[in-house]
């Protein structure tokens, strides 16, 4: 599963924790502005932002997960299995297929009001990459550094959410984890108040007990109210390394260790986790052995190129022995 964040600093970021059991060697990758974008029903856009962001790439063609454009959108997908549906073709509709949607939006808008125009008439329809890459059950956060919205492909058609926690998850639907939120409304960073008993008052024995009732488990309920109470409270550096790092801190509030969380085929864990600088275009990230932080800058790269430009993670942490 997967939790997104959306967090705004003197600069906007943007990233996410991908937790999965096992890798496709995603890289980080730059799409530049003439990179020919085949899609599979609108035809192809050779001249659109760049991008980057994390991807797996097949047949030369990025298979992103999560990805910011050059004026600062983001997009991240996240899993959404028993929710997510895609209905057939519909030639009344602009039809983008499920692997299609991040580049479909990021090729052309620069903000989420565009985004939402562009949404008005899409349809999310039933296509795979290929026989051998079909497609995933997803939800989408889409954020800039006003708003957020959650995109949902449902049975009863494409759901558009305000997002004015600028959090994602997993399942259930949007409008669920927001209602979820009323059961944690007496949480707080401060200490707590005594609310027991006008007769008695209990001493408080520690720090932090204010935030006592906050999940702590792995299931996307739970870290969708933990990722929202932290990042919600999370206070704003003074620079980029200390907003960087703080953005890594919110999502570990939330990761996912090997052994906790048993699936059919192994064990889930945060395979990566990602921090994007939206307004620099500079794309951070950490991975489950390397917890030093890597960026990557688009900017450093010619953005008016045809070709892709993929950089492999750094996985193999380096120990610093100090003494």
């Amino acid at each position: 599963m997967c939790t997104a964040v959306s967090f705004l600093a003197k600069n906007h970021y943007f990233g996410r924790n991908l937790d999965y059991e096992f890798s496709y060697n995603e890289t980080v990758t730059i799409t530049p502005r003439n990179y020919p974008f085949k899609f599979r029903r609108m035809g192809e856009n050779n001249k659109h932002y760049a991008m980057i962001g994390m991807a797996f790439v097949q047949e030369n063609y990025p298979l992103y997960y999560d990805a910011t454009n050059e004026k600062g959108l983001s997009i991240a997908g996240l899993n959404f299995p028993g929710n997510a549906v895609y209905p057939k073709f519909n030639k009344s509709k602009n039809n983008v297929a499920p692997f299609e949607f991040i580049p479909y939006i990021l090729c052309s808008c620069k903000s989420v009001a565009e985004a939402k125009l562009m949404l008005a008439n899409i349809n999310i329809y039933d296509e795979n990459f290929s026989a051998s890459l079909p497609h995933s059950p997803l939800h989408w956060l889409i954020s800039d550094k006003k708003e957020s919205i959650v995109v949902e492909p449902l049975n009863s058609g494409v759901k558009i959410y305000a997002n004015p926690i600028g959090v994602l998850t997993n399942n259930p639907t949007f409008d669920f984890h927001l209602t979820n939120l009323a059961n944690y409304a007496n949480v707080s960073c401060e200490e707590p108040l005594n609310r027991f008993s006008k007769n008695y008052s209990p001493s408080i024995y520690s720090r932090g007990m204010g935030g006592i009732g906050l999940p702590g488990d792995l299931s996307s309920a739970s870290r969708f109210v933990k990722a929202s109470f932290t990042k919600l409270n999370s206070l704003v550096g003074e620079n980029e390394v200390e907003n960087v790092n703080q953005f890594f801190h919110i999502l570990r509030s939330v990761e996912q260790q090997k052994g906790c969380c048993k699936v059919e085929k192994g064990y889930e864990y945060t395979i990566y986790s990602s921090c994007c600088n939206t307004t620099k275009g500079i794309y951070y990230y950490t991975t489950y052995l390397n917890s030093q932080i890597v960026g990557v800058d688009m900017n450093k790269e010619n953005l008016n190129d045809k070709s892709l430009k993929s950089y492999p993670l750094l996985k193999q942490d380096s120990f610093t022995i100090q003494n």
